[in-house]
């Protein structure tokens, strides 16, 4: 059983849940991952603990929630927010269980696909400010590119956040923020917000896109089922 500490967003949370069903490789109810899913939105704003300073610690929250998953009987836990991994040990610090990285995922496909690349981030920037992925860039021989105006992501994040995700202006602040890092050199894309996962369809695919939220949905089901997931 998959723990999910989920609500960070719920829309997110929801999304991930759909991308797990959508890749495993079953033909009835019995076939999928059984998830247990704590879709918490009242856990503390990561941005403005991050980026605001002065919001209240996530921490406490997210190991609550990760000890009331253990209890309930899972054997591991992931989290779809990539910010709030800015707090993954005091979740893996509140159980026994593993809690898996989505960070450390995400870069071991890029390295695997791409071995050297580029790579553009789509994120907070909450996620630049606190170095989350740069720990993780040289033992696999990576590189990152962050867009130049990375309010404008963070303006779309916060579109998603209230539901006007599909409006046009979004999706265009989202496609403008995609050529930026594009042309400054990036050679595969990493949507590193699970908002941004939401309208991914919104991207024209000029260049490779690597999609945290898929990247540990897959992963989920190849630990879950024992079977490669569907493609």
């Amino acid at each position: 059983m998959v723990g999910v500490l989920g609500g960070m967003g719920p829309d997110a949370t929801v999304a991930f849940m759909q991308k797990v069903i959508e890749v495993t490789p079953g033909e009835d109810d019995i076939d999928h991952v059984h998830m247990l899913v704590d879709n918490n939105p009242k856990v503390p704003s990561r941005i403005k603990a991050l980026i605001d300073g002065d919001g209240e610690s996530p921490a406490p929250a997210i190991a609550a929630m990760a000890r009331r998953l253990e209890q309930a009987g899972c054997d591991f836990l992931v989290m779809p927010c990539n910010t709030a991994h800015y707090y993954w040990s005091a979740a893996q610090q509140a159980v026994d269980i593993p809690v898996w990285h989505i960070v450390e995922r995400t870069l071991d496909r890029v390295a695997a696909e791409m071995p050297g690349a580029r790579v553009g981030m789509l994120c907070s920037p909450a996620l630049r400010k606190i170095g989350l992925y740069e720990g993780f860039i040289k033992p696999r021989g990576l590189s990152l590119v962050y867009p130049d105006n990375e309010d404008r992501v963070l303006d779309v994040i916060r579109a998603v956040k209230r539901g006007a995700g599909r409006a046009p202006a979004t999706h265009a602040a989202f496609i403008e923020a995609a050529h930026d890092v594009q042309a400054r050199g990036a050679d595969v894309l990493v949507l590193a917000c699970t908002e941004l996962s939401v309208i991914r369809d919104a991207l024209d695919g000029r260049v490779p896109i690597i999609d945290t939220v898929q990247v540990l949905a897959e992963d989920v089901v190849a630990a879950a089922t024992g079977k490669a997931p569907r493609g």
